[in-house]
């Protein structure tokens, strides 16, 4: 019960202090750079409506300043020798890999719960959430204090959820919203002529794709040591080098990457099982999808994704992963070159 009424009064604040965004762009008292990022977010919104065919609805229409960094921080989960996440099942959104909070102590309080239960966690900060259709969500201060084109990137990737959600598989629905919004942010830069901005973002993009990739080889590698009939001591310590290997493999790729530093910081932490969780449930299939929106066009593709619907799990991380390897044969014959 205190979870849900945390959820329902950091959902009652969101409802209680938006305002129309024509009055944030006609008060004086609106800075310059937010008005400009509100317009490009109003902009990137009536053209992921109209080019992507994501829903025309009340969304994104308001806007509120939280005057924070995160609308809400989420707790993923692992138990010690497992590296797929904890879920929480909740009414109407499923069985979801994470559990948020709107306030960031009540986060940490949780994640040292389940800490001393012996699990892996991590707390991490959203800038953006989705209610799914259920509210009109508004524009937030979190999306467009991160500059550049990451509030449309946020808008395409939040309508997504609101287009597509299967409930209870996190996987599928994080990577369906990721793709629809590394695909619409590049059509978007296109379409504004920012031809710099999306030369840059599509080596971005690039890298993290090649961190996502280096996150996955983890994760099996560690699904291989916890398999072994060897003690827990014994896992702890192959799990510890197994980390130390890949900041090890980190160095090389950033080398390729000509020293560019987007990881630093993510592997200048202590990490666990739950870190990897997080990359995973965004990224793990979403090459594959991208080679599904590039081949067969955006409409077959969220055709495609009703049929997954109607599949079960098992099936549907079948069809998923046939997608995952024709991605993999093109990067591969790319790399012939």
């Amino acid at each position: 019960m205190p979870y849900y009424l945390q959820a329902v009064g950091g959902q009652l604040e969101l409802l209680r202090k938006q305002a129309p965004i024509h009055q944030i762009l006609e008060s004086a008292d609106t800075n310059e750079s937010t008005k400009a990022a509100l317009q490009r977010i109003v902009k990137a919104r009536n053209f992921a409506i109209d080019e992507l065919s994501l829903p025309d609805n009340g969304s994104y229409r308001t806007y509120v300043d939280l005057q924070r960094s995160s609308v809400v921080w989420n707790v993923i989960a692992t138990k010690e020798f497992e590296v797929d996440p904890k879920t929480w099942c909740f009414p109407f959104s499923g069985c979801v890999s994470y559990r948020g909070y709107f306030d960031e102590s009540v986060a940490n309080r949780f994640s040292e719960r389940l800490k001393s239960d012996g699990l892996d966690t991590v707390v991490v900060g959203a800038a953006a959430y989705s209610t799914l259709g259920f509210f009109e969500d508004p524009i937030l201060n979190t999306m467009i204090d991160i500059g550049g084109q990451n509030g449309a990137s946020i808008i395409i990737h939040e309508l997504a959820h609101q287009k597509f959600y299967v409930n209870d598989d996190s996987e599928l629905n994080e990577a369906f919203a990721t793709a629809v919004e590394e695909y619409g942010t590049e059509l978007w830069l296109i379409r504004i002529g920012e031809e710099n901005i999306r030369t840059a973002y599509r080596e971005k993009m690039k890298r993290r794709t090649d961190f996502s990739r280096l996150i996955n080889d983890q994760q099996e590698h560690l699904r291989e040591i916890f398999s072994r009939p060897i003690s827990d001591l014994e896992k702890r310590i192959e799990k510890e080098a197994a980390f130390e290997l890949m900041r090890e493999e980190y160095k090389v790729l950033k080398e390729s990457w000509g020293g560019i530093a987007d990881y630093d910081s993510w592997f200048n932490q202590p990490l666990n099982n739950a870190h990897l969780a997080t990359i995973a449930t965004y990224r793990r299939w979403v090459p594959g999808l991208l080679w599904l929106i590039d081949t067969q066009g955006l409409e077959l593709f969220y055709r495609e994704m009703e049929l997954l619907r109607d599949l079960d799990l098992r099936e549907r991380r079948k069809r998923m992963s046939l997608w995952a390897q024709e991605a993999n044969n093109v990067v591969e014959a790319f790399d012939m070159l």
